[in-house]
């Protein structure tokens, strides 16, 4: 059923990195780096984990890109160049169990928010859309806590996640945090 050249990845791995820099381009820049994905042509996509996709680490994933490469990926970044203000930027991924069926990811720029916060938030974002594709009811007011709990009694999601770098901002320079997670064909 699927069609014969589709961009369906195979793997996707997840990684952050921090920058500093007077100039906020060249802080972004160095937080790629730092992730390790600077040097590919990154082409931001929507929410979606494929299925039958597989989690791999960063160096199993890089192996299969090339410098220059078009690579797509679900990126979160935040920047600010105001001292002691904190940044944050976090990718949640929710699977689900049966891996014929697609899966969520989401991403979550923010200040003020510590790096378990911000995670917990981007996580809680990914499976609630996943949860409700999947006809799982619950109550979005109540806390993340509770919520995983629902999702596991469903059965129907099988794993959650998150990447989340944060950084506090410092006079004089950008600050700029990213997190992504990386589609490799």
């Amino acid at each position: 059923m699927h069609s014969i050249g589709t961009l369906v990845p195979r793997f996707i791995f997840f990684t952050k990195g921090m920058g500093r820099h007077k100039e906020k381009l060249a802080s972004f820049e160095l937080a790629l780096r730092k992730a390790g994905i600077a040097q590919f042509n990154l082409v931001r996509v929507s929410s979606i984990f494929p299925p039958y996709a597989k989690i791999v680490t960063p160096p199993r994933g890089l192996e299969h890109l090339d410098p220059g490469q078009i690579v797509f990926c679900v990126l979160a970044d935040t920047a600010t160049d105001e001292n002691n203000r904190l940044c944050s930027a976090s990718i949640g991924v929710a699977i689900p169990r049966d891996r014929n069926r697609y899966g969520y990811l989401s991403e979550h720029h923010a200040f003020g928010m510590p790096a378990q916060e911000a995670g917990d938030y981007a996580e809680d974002l990914a499976a609630g859309m996943l949860a409700t594709t999947l006809g799982i009811t619950f109550d979005a007011d109540t806390n993340y806590d509770e919520k995983k709990e629902q999702y596991k009694i469903g059965g129907l999601i099988v794993s959650t996640r998150n990447i989340t770098q944060t950084a506090e901002g410092r006079t004089g320079l950008w600050t700029t945090c990213v997190a992504a997670a990386v589609m490799v064909p």
